[in-house]
């Protein structure tokens, strides 16, 4: 059998999925096109290695890369669990490469990040986008709202991320108590999710725990998160930190007693019919790692987010 290598610039269709060794090769994300065309691309994979927002251990800039390298393990055949199709025969993605910014000046990345966010969303492309650190999150969302107006938020960690901060703070921990408070995100038609540190205050927010998420099958979850966000424009966020540390150790704030991947991937598989106009995986640190098993979870669950994507768009 004959291999073509180097999908990532020399594959001739943008659609498909293309048998390429999985040990080598330019590393994009599952193998697709290394692009700045956004002509007919229906998803720009976007890297945003910055981790300037942490407040425990650093080292997410360097998740994209993690994450494209072992994408590599999923994208020598169709390797998407539980939906019957691969929706790269649906949809036209390419890897966007990263967003440019200056560490120099970190007052200046969030707009620089959003500026490079509504750049894709104006010509009507939807970002998948490979953190770097959850701050990242935030501008995704401006750009998102800018187009689609107010969202209703999904999202997926040990942690809420809505604690209270002084304004142009740039924080991990804080983006979505700001996201509420600007109008960004529709708290009382979001869903958090997975959650195990205590905050005091929901903020508006409909909050689950993991405990909630363990007693509950996921085709239950799911149905709850369908029928609170309903046909509403939406973004879809993933803190690999929901994982519980047993299968997502490389991150930077891990809390034990969180999700299996096994319950993740059954929640995602229930949200056929979400509006979809962003998604992000984030804080995947390579340092803290083992094995690559939270790189690989990581890049399974953005293929599954491609998956809820492309069920919409059929």
């Amino acid at each position: 059998m004959q291999f073509d290598t180097d999908l990532a610039f020399t594959r001739d269709s943008d659609r498909g999925t293309l048998v390429e060794p999985a040990y080598g090769g330019a590393t994009s994300f599952m193998r697709r096109r290394y692009s700045r065309d956004l002509a007919g691309c229906d998803v720009a994979v976007v890297g945003i290695p910055f981790d300037l927002a942490t407040t425990n251990r650093s080292g997410a800039r360097l998740g994209p890369r993690a994450i494209r390298a072992i994408s590599s393990n999923l994208a020598w055949e169709t390797a998407v669990n539980g939906w019957g199709f691969d929706p790269f025969d649906r949809l036209t993605v390419h890897d966007y490469g990263d967003f440019g910014f200056d560490p120099g000046l970190p007052a200046e990345v969030p707009a620089e990040l959003e500026a490079q966010a509504r750049a894709i969303a104006d010509a009507d492309t939807t970002i998948l986008a490979l953190g770097g650190d959850h701050f990242v999150t935030y501008p995704m969302l401006k750009a998102c709202a800018a187009k689609h107006g107010p969202l209703s938020l999904i999202h997926f960690d040990a942690h809420s991320d809505t604690w209270e901060d002084e304004a142009g703070r740039i924080d991990h921990g804080t983006m979505f108590w700001h996201a509420a408070k600007e109008g960004i995100v529709d708290p009382a038609t979001s869903v958090q999710l997975g959650m195990r540190t205590h905050n005091p205050d929901t903020h508006g927010y409909n909050v689950y725990s993991a405990d909630w998420v363990h007693e509950r099958s996921g085709e239950e979850v799911a149905r709850m998160i369908l029928e609170t966000v309903a046909d509403r424009s939406c973004y879809l966020t993933f803190d690999i930190d929901c994982l519980d540390p047993s299968y997502a150790p490389g991150t930077g704030t891990p809390v034990v007693g969180g999700l299996s991947t096994h319950q993740a991937l059954r929640i995602l598989r229930g949200l056929r019919g979400l509006n979809l106009c962003g998604m992000d995986v984030v804080e995947v640190a390579p340092a803290y790692d083992v094995s690559d098993i939270t790189a690989l979870a990581a890049a399974t669950i953005a293929l599954n987010m491609l998956c809820i994507f492309a069920e919409r768009r059929s």
